[in-house]
């Protein structure tokens, strides 16, 4: 089987340096490391000193990034995307070959996160790695569990099923994207399993640098749901549900808001949004005219 890892990144090259170093200890190596970058401080140095991994380019935004590494990597048989801040156990390659080789039928995987800094203050990679060293688990290695949908921070893709049906991730969700893994895995999940592998195990540490604002993440938390729910990618139960749990706490937390999210601005972008749902203007395109 042959396998690449995909990086899209933007903003983060010193830990973006610290996830080759950690690609570089795994047990099964990638056949190919693709990195795509938008500009040179991107990636600074790192093309010295990781000799081995392909640095590509594309205009900004995670899924014309993404899309820009499915192009460049037509001959392998899964490609593995992770974030430029997550950081795999050492045994995480080798789990998510042995699992594929396995289910021929699944056709998208994605891991464990041990600990996720997105949902935090984010963690320090000195900590990330701490806790990937620590971690404990002792099940059964090849374990998996259904899901509804493939995480962005870590997921393989079989290219497979998603060239002979003509997938890409929508480039309609710009920017950060918001929703784009759960809209590209949900539509290849139409064609085989959807698996959480309880082995291939790693931590997302949710870097705050290089995000957009608030205001356009807000925007998008409601605008993305509706218009994947429209594709009919998203079951407009739970659309409706992400929309309403994302405004109540922006509003709620706004009012005592954490040091590192920008609330009062998300909450801002949520209600913009929600105009612009009855002027029939709301698109996932319009945040790049915030």
């Amino acid at each position: 089987m042959r396998i690449a890892v995909g990086i899209a990144t933007r903003g983060r090259a010193t830990i973006l340096g610290e996830v080759l170093a950690e690609l570089a200890r795994q047990t099964r190596q990638p056949d190919r490391i693709v990195v795509c970058h938008v500009a040179s401080e991107d990636i600074a140095s790192l093309p010295e000193r990781f000799p081995a991994v392909e640095f590509i380019t594309a205009a900004p935004g995670l899924p014309r990034q993404r899309n820009a590494i499915l192009d460049a990597v037509q001959e392998v048989d899964v490609v593995l995307f992770l974030d430029d801040d997550f950081l795999p156990s050492p045994d995480y390659l080798a789990v998510t070959e042995a699992v594929l080789a396995a289910e021929p039928d699944c056709v998208v995987t994605t891991g464990t996160v041990i600990a996720d800094g997105a949902k935090g203050p984010g963690i320090a990679v000195a900590e990330g790695k701490a806790i990937l060293a620590g971690d404990s688990y002792a099940g059964p290695a090849l374990a998996t569990a259904p899901r509804f949908n493939g995480y962005g921070c870590n997921m393989a893709l079989r290219l497979a099923p998603l060239n002979r049906n003509g997938l890409r991730f929508d480039e309609q969700l710009p920017l950060y994207g918001w929703y784009e893994d759960l809209d590209l895995t949900r539509r290849l999940g139409r064609h085989g399993r959807i698996l959480r592998l309880a082995g291939a195990r790693g931590v997302h540490l949710g870097s705050k640098g290089g995000r957009v604002s608030g205001l356009r993440l807000g925007y998008s938390q409601v605008a993305n749901a509706l218009y994947l729910a429209r594709k009919g990618v998203y079951p407009w139960n739970r659309a409706l549900r992400s929309v309403g749990r994302h405004l109540a706490m922006n509003a709620l937390r706004s009012l005592n808001p954490e040091p590192w999210v920008d609330r009062a601005g998300r909450l801002k972008g949520n209600l913009i949004a929600l105009a612009d749902l009855p002027r029939g203007r709301m698109h996932p395109m319009r945040v790049l005219e915030l």
